[in-house]
């Protein structure tokens, strides 16, 4: 029997043990997101960014109805850009702080918009999203330090509730915020946590048995945190990877959702048990046959619409200050 080359492969052996767990909706995302931005594309930043930026617009789903969007800038050091994003004619009860994935190198205020727009139509919350610095240009701790002053900022002066939200590079943010305001004032009423890079166990768990997933792989997580830390060890620094505090004591009522086949999953089980362990409250999703970035597929893919769903549920339930 003739072999076959590597290139001749039915697409269903390239995909390995992918193939059939994820389903062929999924894999109609994942072939549109490779189809903008392959995995094996070697790019500089500045146009990794701008086949990112050209593919978040591909994907945007529009703002809901009554969703009205406002720009402006939080002052200091220098000016961080923000967007308000609130249903018109209608007090919010609650703030909602989201910080955009991308590898803490990819992405801005439009490359998130209409998931943020989806998260205040689906709360009735206010949603203020942060367009932190990026790497390699500004290097850890400036995405984290622009992070936490937009929070500082929106607990100081919206008067409103806060829940801190993020997704990926965002997740680990919000997280690194929740951490290190938690004596703040006002600190965060809660935190929703979507597929998050917190710095757990690469030996073991989803590290291990997911490190070739779609749409990201171990490699990756190495190279974006290599990126952001200009190759610099930051082993056991909180504000680059919340896993490494030593201290997990009194903070906001947690929510994380992950995504079964992602090699990120098993962070999502390792931060709930230390809050858990400190005494904290703290909820663990893993959602089953989904891959990371699964949000931009919520129009697509049933399964990812079901968890976007149980998503702004419970960013709706912590704003009201009730338990899941």
């Amino acid at each position: 029997m003739a072999m076959v080359s590597g290139a001749e492969q039915p697409e269903t052996a390239k995909r390995g043990k992918y193939a059939t767990l994820l389903e062929p909706a999924l894999w109609a995302y994942i072939d549109r997101v490779n189809a903008w931005y392959p995995p094996e594309m070697d790019l500089p930043v500045d146009k990794q960014r701008a086949v990112y930026d050209a593919m978040c617009r591909a994907f945007h789903a529009g703002t809901p109805t009554g969703v009205e969007t406002s720009d402006n800038t939080v002052a200091g050091d220098h000016a961080i850009p923000i967007r308000r994003y609130q249903l018109a004619g209608k007090a919010p009860q609650a703030m909602v702080v989201c910080y955009h994935g991308g590898g803490f190198v990819l992405g801005g205020l439009d490359s998130h918009d209409d998931i943020c727009a989806e998260i205040c139509a689906g709360t009735g919350f206010a949603v203020l999203s942060a367009d932190y610095r990026l790497a390699p240009e500004h290097l850890h701790p400036a995405a984290f330090d622009d992070a936490l002053a937009v929070f500082e900022w929106a607990a100081s002066t919206g008067g409103l509730p806060v829940v801190l939200c993020g997704e990926s590079a965002g997740g680990n943010l919000a997280a690194g915020v929740a951490h290190a305001a938690r004596r703040h004032p006002r600190p965060a009423i809660g935190q929703v946590l979507i597929y998050p890079e917190l710095g757990g166990d690469e030996s073991a768990g989803s590290y291990v048995e997911h490190a070739e997933a779609p749409l990201l792989t171990l490699s990756d997580i190495e190279f974006y945190r290599q990126v952001r830390s200009g190759k610099a060890k930051s082993p056991d620094d909180p504000t680059f990877l919340p896993l490494r505090d030593s201290d997990f004591s009194g903070l906001p009522p947690t929510v994380v959702v992950t995504a079964q086949c992602d090699p990120l999953s098993s962070d999502g089980e390792a931060y709930r048990d230390r809050i858990l362990a400190a005494g904290g409250r703290a909820w663990w999703y893993e959602e089953p046959r989904l891959v990371h970035s699964f949000l931009r597929a919520r129009k697509t893919v049933p399964r990812a619409a079901e968890a976007f769903t149980r998503i702004v549920a419970a960013i709706a339930t912590l704003g009201k200050g009730e338990w899941l």
